[in-house]
This record gives structure tokens, sequence and C-alpha cells, in this order.
């Protein structure tokens, strides 16, 4: 079973959130549709624009840790590095699936 870390924005270079998931579809889904924290609902930070996959929970979990500590600049760096027009990557995700 895939884990990931992921990056949600409210829009480009806007509130960022990172978290962690073994299901990222319903998890973003969550996100957009507000049931998921209430920083994110509140902020409607649900548009995926990063995300890493892991095969080990702990790897995972390092990662979003490591990347929680990280200066904003760094991950708007990560994000437009990756992902340069900020585009919601929820819609490939579900597509594929």
């Amino acid at each position: 079973m895939p884990y990931y870390v992921y990056i949600t924005a409210s829009q480009r270079n806007g509130t960022l959130y990172t978290g962690v998931t073994n299901n990222l579809s319903r998890r973003i889904h969550e996100h957009k549709e507000k049931t998921a924290t209430s920083f994110t609902a509140r902020y409607d930070v649900s548009q995926l624009v990063y995300f890493e996959e892991f095969e080990r929970i702990g790897d995972a979990i390092a990662r979003e840790k490591k990347l929680k500590r990280w200066r904003r600049a760094w991950k708007l760096n990560l994000i437009e590095t990756l992902n340069p027009t900020w585009r919601d990557l929820y819609l490939d995700l579900v597509q594929g699936c």
C-alpha cells in the first residue's frame, strides 16, 4: 500500500497545508468537501499542488515532518519546480483511477 505526503494550497502562493495519507484521492476529496481538518476548511486549502509517494509509512511521516519544518520559500520553490502553473493535481489523480 502506498503512502503519500502532499501539499494543498488555497491558491497560487496562498495558504499551504502539508499532510500524509494512505489514500490520496479520498483525502483530497475530504479537503475539497471541507470534511477534513478545520484549518483546511477555514482557509479553503483544497487544491492539490504537490505530492510524493512512499512505500513505508515511516518514510512518509519523516518526510512530512521535514517539510513542515521547511521555510515557506522552500516549499514554494518545491511546488514551482514540479508544478510551475500550480495546477490542481487532483483531477489527474481521479482520472487515473
